[in-house]
């Protein structure tokens, strides 16, 4: 008996997933937990998987198509058998338009014979007219034979409109180009300049070899999805319904590093050789957020929503964009502990394999830029949350001492908060409080 494939539910918070690529096609048969395409969600990408045995009667949706949450995405059944209900029903839903693409998009790379401009992708046809290039005539390699944009890059690959030699004679010589030139595509060469001169000076000579390049030059769109779509949409909502308001301040780093030095040499039995700075600031944070619970909190609009537990998220770099994991119930949690979660959160994140419940819930957030050189900066909060943490890089700063002035290191941070949601007063104790624990870690470590 046919079955619908439905895109998996991810989480409470994701309302659909956009289909990446199809690991199966119609005709092909599957068992059941057999990965049948990648999906990405705002945050993450998927594996969906087979919940049939049989045979993949019907794909209805293709590659780069939206998908919500329990919707039907294909039918699974025996060959032959009747799914006019099935497509009667997606028919129904007012995506019927979407029917054939998948067909389409596992058909084998074939030469693109129309001739059609309509054969060739967006992205291909505003690289080829950056060029000055017909595409329309270039066997695709994409879905059923469409131009992409790898078949453009690699059809004008070498074929500037003058060869570097050309620009070269033409700024030093004076020499002229012409419209058009003998090379391949009509690419001006050196032998294709005229002697007579463009223009009575040297700038007049650049400008004319300039005049012969094409402007604006190559260039690529890129449709704006997933994880930056959703990053972007939740910053400017951040920034236009919030009061933010940021205090920078630092902190004397010299028991941090010498903590962090003696975790790096410890014996490797006990586990603490991969505890970084931020491990240590974030127990630090997570243990001075349970002294300060306006800023363990959600802003609600009319209502404060103060959480007994610090659920600490913190910002990930990936090569999707900007992740914030985050570590629940981090005041309970021991450093190493918290280490090696905040390790696992990292490697989930940037593999594509968080799950969307890792990756919500924060009650307060940190990021760091340390390492990136960064003095301060303005970090942006995650509404609900009222508050973020960053992190800046250590200098050396000049400290008044019993000895005369000494240079300690000195580790930045960045306090950004809501003000509808807590005063001045309140976050710069926070901020001293912070500064305090990170001075002594040792004895937080203790506690």
């Amino acid at each position: 008996m046919a079955t619908a494939l439905l895109m998996p539910k991810q989480g409470n918070s994701v309302e659909s997933c956009l289909i990446l690529e199809w690991m199966k096609k119609e005709g092909d048969r599957v068992n059941v937990g057999d990965v049948v395409c990648e999906a990405e969600t705002d945050k993450a990408t998927i594996e969906v998987e087979s919940t049939a045995e049989g045979t993949i009667l019907k794909i209805f949706y293709g590659p780069d198509t939206e998908v919500p949450v329990q919707k039907m995405m294909a039918v699974i059944g025996e060959p032959g058998e009747d799914i006019s209900s099935f497509e009667a029903e997606f028919a129904a839903s007012g995506d019927g338009a979407s029917a054939s693409a998948p067909a389409a998009a596992q058909a084998a790379p074939a030469v693109n014979s129309t001739g059609g401009d309509s054969f060739v992708s967006p992205r291909a046809r505003n690289l080829a007219a950056g060029k000055g290039f017909d595409a329309s005539g270039l066997a695709g390699s994409g879905p059923g034979g469409r131009v992409i944009e790898r078949d453009v890059l690699g059809a004008l690959a070498g074929k500037e409109p003058l060869t570097p030699a050309a620009v070269a004679a033409a700024i030093e010589q004076g020499l002229t180009a012409p419209a058009e030139g003998t090379g391949i595509g009509g690419r001006v060469r050196l032998q294709d300049l005229s002697s007579a001169p463009a223009a009575s000076t040297a700038a007049g000579t650049a400008a004319s070899a300039s005049a012969a390049l094409p402007f604006p030059g190559a260039f690529r769109d890129e449709k704006v999805k997933g994880v930056r779509k959703i990053t972007a949409a939740r910053m400017m909502e951040s920034l236009s319904m919030t009061a933010q308001l940021t205090h920078n301040f630092t902190a004397d780093a010299t028991e941090l590093l010498a903590y962090r030095a003696k975790f790096k040499n410890s014996p490797e039995e006990l586990g603490l050789g991969k505890v970084s700075i931020n491990d240590i600031v974030m127990f630090a944070a997570s243990r001075v957020l349970k002294l300060h619970p306006e800023f363990n909190c959600h802003w609600l609009g009319d209502t404060m929503r103060y959480f007994d537990s610090v659920h600490l998220g913190f910002a990930c770099d990936t090569p999707k964009g900007l992740l914030v994991p985050v570590i629940k119930n981090a005041d309970s949690l021991s450093l190493k502990e918290l280490s090696a979660e905040a390790a696992r959160l990292i490697a989930a994140c940037r593999e594509g394999k968080a799950q969307p419940d890792e990756l919500t819930g924060a009650t307060f957030t940190l990021s760091n830029v340390g390492a990136f050189g960064i003095d301060s900066f303005t970090p942006i909060i995650n509404p609900p949350e009222i508050g973020i943490l960053g992190v800046c890089s250590t200098q050396l700063k000049p400290v008044r001492t019993a000895n005369g002035v000494e240079y300690r290191d000195h580790i930045g941070f960045s306090l950004t908060y809501d003000h509808q949601a807590a005063d001045g007063a309140p976050a710069s104790k926070f901020c001293a409080d912070i500064r305090t624990a990170v001075e002594n870690i040792g004895i937080y470590l203790a506690l």
